[in-house]
């Protein structure tokens, strides 16, 4: 009897399953309450390799629903610790942690060694960085979302709608776990549903999860969903994040934070607005400007950057400057 006898046997994967598990790459962004019970599964099936993204530390308020890890381990690093405890559990996967931050930097770069890409930050800014990632390398990607009782779980690109394509528009407010709540087995149940997505793509099952959502509430006891295979791309007023190093003198750079939030703007010379004054019509950059907007999430950068398309038709680009110190939002 070897380790994966009870999947092997199964008529959707075999002996050729397995290996084909055991020759895939995949690329883990958020190793919290998302990422816990999906590289768990991961790992116990036999994935060969897997990077784990995640620069955050592991604090006191993570341990009821990131059950990788152990009082003990708070103020440790999330993606060694992760690679640390998953190597216990199966030594046979190749565990890299990667302790930066996902960001248009790397993203490129991380995306294009995977074979497939598992979005469980939670972040919007880091869930769309990566979706325009997968659709331009043609890799499949599984990202999912919750908070409180509720969430989703989808499969996107690789001949597939991107996630834009779903959805096209930020949310008017957000919230995190750390601001709204979650159940720890809430967050098991979604982040379980996207390593079975995950290994339903890589043994190629039918029906194919890609281009399905499942929406899932369990407050309620409720699972829904649809399939989005011809949602069309949008193509028009894209809003896409940059690296701070792409900035040039010449940008038109707003920093919507307020000076009690970040002292220190983005650039020495970026001006000081809020989303307010862009509904106003107030900021009026020169008609060549490349405008750069920044906040600390981007969702306020997103919103000033639809209200400046309404009065304003250059390029625009947003930016996030998140606290590092903040995990990502499961």
């Amino acid at each position: 009897m070897t380790r994966y006898s009870r999947q092997e046997i199964l008529a959707e994967v075999g002996s050729d399953g397995q290996q084909r598990l055991r020759d895939t790459h995949i690329v883990v962004v958020g190793a919290g309450g998302l990422g816990c019970p999906a590289l768990q599964y991961l790992v116990g099936a036999g994935v060969g390799k897997i990077s784990i993204v995640d620069h955050d530390v592991i604090s006191l308020s993570n341990l009821h629903r990131q059950t990788l890890y152990q009082a003990d381990q708070v103020g440790l690093s999330k993606s060694q610790m992760a690679a640390l405890s998953l190597n216990k559990l199966n030594d046979d996967c190749n565990l890299k942690a990667v302790t930066e931050p996902l960001s248009p930097t790397n993203v490129g770069s991380l995306v294009a060694e995977a074979d497939l890409i598992l979005d469980c930050a939670d972040s919007f800014a880091v869930t769309y960085m990566l979706s325009d990632a997968c659709l331009a390398q043609n890799k499949a990607l599984v990202s999912a979302s919750a908070l409180e009782l509720t969430g989703y779980v989808g499969a996107f690109c690789a001949g597939k709608p991107s996630l834009r394509a779903v959805f096209p528009e930020l949310p008017k407010r957000t919230a995190s776990c750390a601001t709204a709540g979650v159940l720890g087995p809430v967050v098991g149940t979604i982040g379980a549903m996207q390593a079975q997505m995950a290994l339903a793509i890589i043994l190629e099952l039918t029906p194919s999860p890609l281009g399905q959502l499942i929406t899932v509430d369990l407050k309620q006891y409720r699972f829904g969903g649809f399939r989005f295979d011809n949602a069309p791309e949008p193509k028009d007023n894209l809003l896409k994040f940059i690296s701070a190093n792409n900035i040039n003198e010449h940008d038109y750079v707003v920093d919507l934070r307020g000076e009690d939030e970040a002292p220190n703007a983005i650039t020495p010379n970026a001006l000081r607005y809020n989303v307010a004054d862009f509904d106003q019509k107030i900021p009026t950059p020169s008609d060549h400007q490349h405008v750069i907007l920044c906040c600390r999430s981007g969702l306020r950068a997103w919103q000033a950057a639809r209200h400046l398309q309404s009065y304003w038709d250059g390029k625009i680009s947003l930016i996030t400057q998140p606290d590092l110190k903040t995990d990502y939002l499961t």
